[in-house]
């Protein structure tokens, strides 16, 4: 049997390394692999590292080629990101570690040359001043995304909305199709898909500058500066590695709590990690923030990632206090690796990777939740007005919760319930509801040859546009003048008739904080059990629920309703 006892101490060998370390040992289940008297981890390691003695005795085990098969899957991989081969980026991580412990306890006379990555650490890990440079780092990136992405979303809802629906509509004619296919297709699955699809550019702009970050070694940084921060809910900055994270998904965020080693810190991270922004919130922070504060979409996307660092704070000094009491405190090491120019090619690899898997969703599960959608909107068969559908008179039912937040529609309740499988149908929804039984206007028959050719102008526009708005980050650089804003999407159009910017940030902020996503779910139920799971569903949506309130009823006694 495997050795499944979980060591004092194990060293964090970095976010790429670690998922790929986590991939082997679940195949090890997956394929019943019997580790023998090799604890799990160490294996996978030394699997990873081509160990040619490990390699041989696996080798010689029950399905022990098919362990090693994906083991060099799995370094081919890395070494294809990282430019290294594993055993040299683990001996890295090892030798940096011993770097730490000594630069820690061995004091030293100050005749030490004082490198550049020395006066760079001087201001971001800075006592006081490196929490508001991770702060501000974030802004940048957030307004990056937002400012950068605009045109090649614009592009993409032209390309969507306006070519590709012409096209469907098309062939649709061509084939003689029925009016409920005709329905589906495109009141359906391009109105619910192709909602989500068009916020790919933010997403890409998004995971591009994260990895910027990582690869550059910012992130051990910013684990380092919030180390103060998170003992006050008694964890340490090696939690908020899972939580960095989980602005990309929660899934993999919480699984890589497995390199703490105290099970309390491991529960406690587990149910902050959903409160950070993953990147399926993001298009509908967008969505809102285009529609109702244009230039200031940047801003308001950035105060909600900001808000869920806040309300993660807070909820762990409430968990700390009543339910999960700190354990033994324990020295917090982690490794400040010298500042480096990233690889370019990690950087692509990292982005494509992440965004790959948002579109995969979009073709799997997003697909799925928009033909039962529109199955719910459009039954009883024959119905004419959606509220009047099994999915209207279930979402006009609970919309009365919905009331003192701003949003007690039945569009927004019905949004939201959806949103439980994945946030980003709650634009998908939206997509449906609101644009499904729109036709849009085609104002002039073209040729597939002639919309090809305007969709590649469109890009060549689109980054043109993109190259200028960067640029004029520079102090006295503005290539931009004052058309720095871009357009409106159609489902930002719609919004403005059903939202006011109080009610829009409202809704903002329970989408930030209520009950995670399915998966999310699953996966602290398969690592801490059903009872977390049900905490974690509960605890957020009534936060959720609070949060919203407070926002809107707040505005209103304000005067900003």
């Amino acid at each position: 049997m495997a050795l499944t006892t979980s060591p004092l101490f194990q060293l964090d060998y970095g976010g790429k390394l670690e998922r790929e370390i986590a991939k082997l040992i679940a195949a090890f289940e997956e394929t019943k692999f019997d580790t023998g008297k090799y604890p799990p981890r160490w294996l996978a390691i030394k699997l990873l590292e081509a160990d040619a003695d490990i390699l041989a005795r696996v080798q010689a085990m029950p399905n022990g080629q098919a362990i090693i098969a994906r083991a060099q899957q799995s370094a081919n991989h890395l070494k294809d990101m990282l430019g290294d081969d594993v055993d040299l980026l683990t001996a890295d991580r090892r030798y940096g570690f011993i770097n730490g412990i000594v630069r820690q306890s061995l004091h030293r006379p100050l005749v030490d040359r004082i490198t550049l990555t020395d006066r760079i650490d001087d201001i971001v890990t800075h006592k006081w001043l490196g929490l508001p440079v991770f702060f501000a780092v974030m802004y940048i990136i957030f307004r990056l995304v937002i400012d950068v992405s605009s045109p090649f979303l614009d592009w993409t809802d032209s390309v969507i909305n306006n070519s590709v629906a012409h096209w469907l509509r098309s062939l649709l004619d061509l084939v003689s199709a029925p009016v409920w296919l005709r329905s589906l297709a495109i009141d359906g699955i391009l109105a619910g898909v192709g909602g989500v699809l068009v916020f790919v550019p933010g997403l890409l702009i998004l995971y591009f500058f994260l990895a910027l970050l990582e690869d550059s070694g910012y992130m051990s940084r910013a684990a380092f500066v919030m180390d103060r921060f998170m003992r006050v809910v008694g964890l340490h900055g090696k939690s908020f590695i899972p939580m960095i994270l989980g602005f990309g998904c929660a899934v993999p965020a919480i699984y890589a709590t497995r390199t703490i080693a105290s099970r309390r810190d491991r529960v406690l991270t587990a149910l902050l990690v959903p409160l950070m922004s993953c990147s399926a919130r993001l298009p509908v922070y967008v969505v809102f923030g285009l529609a109702f504060f244009g230039a200031r979409a940047g801003t308001i996307i950035w105060a909600m990632y900001a808000l869920g660092i806040v309300v993660a704070m807070l909820a762990g000094m409430v968990f700390t206090r009543i339910i999960l009491k700190p354990d033994v405190s324990s020295a917090f090491v982690l490794e400040l690796p010298p500042y480096r120019q990233p690889a370019l090619k990690s950087v692509l690899i990292h982005m494509w990777e992440n965004t790959r898997e948002f579109v995969r969703k979009a073709g799997t599960v997003i697909l799925y939740a928009s033909i039962i959608m529109w199955l719910l909107l459009n039954l009883p068969w024959g119905v004419t007005n959606q509220r009047d559908s099994y999915f209207g008179r279930f979402s006009s039912a609970i919309s009365p919760v919905f009331t003192p937040l701003g949003f007690g529609n039945w569009e927004t309740g019905g949004a939201l319930v959806t949103g439980f499988m994945a946030k980003e149908i709650v634009v998908s929804t939206m997509s449906q509801i609101y644009l499904g039984g729109e036709e849009t206007q085609i104002v002039e028959e073209t040729t597939l040859g002639e919309d090809l050719i305007r969709i590649g102008q469109g890009f060549v526009e689109a980054a043109v546009s993109s190259g200028k708005i960067l640029l004029s980050i520079i102090p006295g650089v503005n290539l931009v003048g004052e058309e720095a804003e871009g357009e409106d999407t159609v489902l930002s159009l719609a919004l403005r008739d059903h939202f006011t910017p109080l009610s829009a940030v409202a809704l903002l902020v329970f989408v930030l904080l209520y009950v995670p996503c399915v998966a999310t779910l699953g996966a602290i139920k398969q690592e801490f059990g059903t009872s977390w799971a049900w905490t974690s569903a509960i605890y957020q949506t009534v936060v959720a629920w609070l949060a919203a309130f407070l926002v809107y009823q707040g505005g209103k006694l304000l005067g900003l309703g």
